[in-house]
């Protein structure tokens, strides 16, 4: 079981230009896509979240049961559902606008335990951010680790949401220590400051930095090993980096490979296929509109 923590919410995506164009509701949240990935994928995958008892809310958990997404852990609340307006760059890139204030995600409360047989836990994006939330998602963060479970982080900053930069660099190398993957974008990485190699030396035994339709490049303490992007016409990237964290999560689960030892012993045909694996799942993701991660039929050859 790969436990995916963190935000399901709702992306308000524009069908037109200008500032008034109709908004298209879509299912979203860098967690809540993770995990669909993770179930489209065959991986037995648990979200564990608050999410609204509203329509919207009713809405993502249909989603993930219909994804095979294990809902038994979410903790439901009678606060609207967290909403994302969505602005399509000309090269499919996306920003977000949020409306979080007084939402269900925001109380989300840590649990006693996990659900049976989880072997990694993921967290991400809002989740992190936003108060009381995030303290109780550090605290499930903390725990695990030091339970022994595989820990992967994709911070997916959304600066828009952080009102105190500093504050927030300082609580991401705390959690450092108790992180197995690190996985980020290019753009998060130039906003957090530091490396790769001293992420790595504080805690992480991989650090994957995505670059777009560039590729990926995974830092390890006995290596870097790169692959290139996938060629695909973009219809947006909404989605593609909650892509590749689910394509990481499951490629190690079915090499056997969440622990510390495993990752240190991929090398470099291992990470190379890995990484590959990655790119092909985003580049699906990004050849159709909104967040709609690859069925592992897609993937195939």
């Amino acid at each position: 079981m790969i436990v995916v923590a963190g935000e399901a919410l709702i992306d308000l995506v524009p069908q037109g230009t200008g500032a008034l164009a109709a908004l298209r509701p879509a299912l979203g949240g860098g967690p809540f896509n993770t995990a669909v990935a993770l179930g489209r994928l065959g991986s037995p995958a648990a979200f564990c979240s608050r999410v609204s008892a509203d329509a919207f809310g009713e809405a993502l958990l249909d989603r993930l049961r219909e994804t095979g997404v294990d809902v038994a852990s979410v903790q439901r609340g009678s606060e609207p559902t967290t909403l994302a307006v969505a602005t399509v760059g000309a090269d499919g890139s996306a920003a977000y606008s949020f409306y979080v204030d007084g939402t269900a995600d925001r109380l989300f409360a840590a649990p006693s335990t996990l659900p049976s047989g989880t072997r990694a836990i993921s967290f991400g994006t809002c989740s992190l951010v936003l108060e009381p939330g995030a303290s109780a998602y550090e605290e499930l963060m903390r725990r695990a680790a030091a339970q022994g479970v595989f820990t992967a982080l994709d911070p997916n900053i959304r600066a828009g949401l952080i009102p105190d930069a500093d504050a927030y660099r300082a609580r991401f190398k705390s959690w450092l220590p108790s992180v197995s993957l690190l996985k980020l974008s290019e753009e998060d990485a130039a906003w957090l400051g530091g490396s790769p190699r001293e992420w790595l030396s504080a805690g992480p035994g991989a650090v994957v930095i995505t670059r777009g339709g560039d590729g990926l490049t995974a830092f390890t303490a006995d290596g870097e090993y790169a692959v290139p992007g996938e060629r695909v016409e973009v219809v947006d990237t909404i989605g593609a980096g909650d892509t590749v964290n689910a394509a990481l999560l499951h490629g190690l689960a079915v090499r056997d490979a969440l622990s510390a030892r495993a990752l240190a012993g991929l090398g470099s045909a291992g990470w190379t296929e890995l990484l590959g694996f990655a790119a092909r799942a985003a580049a699906v993701t990004c050849s159709r509109a909104g967040a709609e991660p690859p069925y592992a039929h897609e993937l195939e050859g």
